[in-house]
């Protein structure tokens, strides 16, 4: 008897301001943000750089903050009548300090990108040597890309993992240091699911004399629940995102110690950006007090621990799964075993509401699937729908008609914004 799909509820839309205001004056856009809410609660969203903000969050991202210029810094704008919005970023500033144990933190970075190119401009000359992930490995674009400004600006040297573990081989990382004597250092990876060590990495920057950058936009929110380490004590910058496993909204923020706060500063504003955007710096402070309390500390390990359980259930149904499992919210598989490649695996699970990305595979030509429990886990899924998850990837990817209608309904059972 075939199965029939529950009818579709009418999804809850968390608007930061008046949504019926936006539905009487532009019912287009109203509908968008409709059919984004009905996509999101009716799907597993497992892309590893997204989550779901509080409804606080999106409040201060639609609040009047939202109206106000404030180029330059709290007591020192470029615009008059920022005494106000200047609490909100005095706020940010503090939560962050003492949420990672750093001097100085600059939250006014409109992405993770920004803040690594703001990082660089403090740190580095157009020419400088700089060693970091190579893109094969799971370094990012802002680590070398030849289409990125960083391999435009830069020497850039790649360095990898070993064949055999998918683990970062630190001997080879000592050796490209000796060799090309670069000016910094980056640690960070967008598709590496084990903690990097960041004492190795600082022991190889002091040997050779280099900054140590660290790009923890993925785990930075892991390092704010205790779930991860922290960056901090070892690295001269800590370039990291406010959403993914953080749970803010899209934005970066800088870490640093207090001998380099204002070249970081001015390297943000007014080298690489104008002016702050005074309701996502609001936002980003209702995140970081949000992220110091103890439900966050929770979530944060139910994040690693969802992970775990996903990544044993994909290699129980055939799945190639690099370094053997994971240490984060990060997820890095190889469908090839089942006879796909990354490209046509994500199609057919797009197919069936499962939302994720392709990555590139240290060895071989292929690509792979990469995905993280960040969001399901906001949604209040545990281990044993994690479980049901792998099944489910299994089940789209053999073609089942009725993938689609199970990962529906698994979806509706949590809603992202519930009431």
């Amino acid at each position: 008897m075939p199965v029939v799909a529950a009818p579709a509820p009418t999804p809850s839309v968390p608007a930061g301001a008046d949504f019926d205001a936006l539905a009487r004056q532009d019912p287009e856009i109203a509908a968008v943000v409709r059919d984004e809410a009905r996509r999101e609660a009716d799907g597993l969203q497992l892309i590893a750089a997204e989550n779901f903000t509080s409804r606080a969050v999106l409040a201060a991202l639609g609040s009047p903050l939202a109206n106000k210029y404030a180029e330059g810094y709290p007591g020192a704008r470029h615009h008059g009548g920022c005494d106000v919005v200047d609490g909100a970023e005095r706020i940010a500033v503090d939560r962050a300090k003492g949420l990672f144990g750093a001097e100085h933190a600059n939250v006014q970075p409109h992405s993770g990108s920004a803040a690594v190119l703001a990082a660089y401009a403090a740190l580095l000359k157009p020419g400088d040597a700089l060693l970091a992930m190579g893109l094969p490995s799971g370094g990012h674009l802002t680590h070398g890309s030849p289409v990125n400004f960083s391999g435009r600006w830069f020497d850039v040297v790649g360095y990898g993992v070993d064949a055999e573990s998918g683990l970062i081989d630190y001997e080879q990382v000592y050796a490209l240091a000796r060799t090309h004597r670069p000016r910094a250092i980056v640690v960070g990876s967008i598709s590496y699911p084990r903690h990097p060590d960041y004492a190795a990495f600082r022991a190889i920057a002091d040997d050779v004399g280099a900054y140590l950058l660290a790009d923890a936009a993925h785990p930075i929110g892991l390092v704010a629940g205790g779930a991860a380490p922290n960056p901090v004590p070892y690295a001269d910058v800590v370039c990291a995102t406010t959403h993914k496993v953080l749970r803010g909204p899209r934005g970066g923020m800088l870490l640093c110690g207090g001998e380099l706060a204002e070249r970081i500063d001015r390297a943000v504003f007014p080298f690489t950006q104008g002016g702050a955007q005074m309701h996502t710096i609001a936002a980003k402070a209702v995140a970081f007090g949000e992220a110091a309390r103890p439900a966050f500390t929770a979530y944060a390990h139910q994040v690693v621990s969802n992970a775990r359980v996903l990544a044993d259930g994909l290699a129980a149904e055939g799945f190639v799964v690099p370094t053997g499992g994971t240490d984060t919210h990060l997820i890095t598989v190889d469908p090839s075993p089942l006879g796909l490649d990354g490209r046509e695996a994500r199609a057919r699970l797009a197919a069936a509401g499962v939302v994720l990305d392709t990555c590139a595979l240290p060895y071989g030509d292929g690509r792979g699937l990469r995905l993280g429990t960040a969001a399901v886990t906001t949604q209040g899924m545990g281990e044993a729908e994690m479980a049901r998850v792998a099944a489910l990837f299994a089940q789209a990817l053999r073609g089942e008609r009725n993938a689609a209608t199970e990962v529906r309904e698994l979806a509706r059972r949590f809603p992202p914004y519930a009431g």
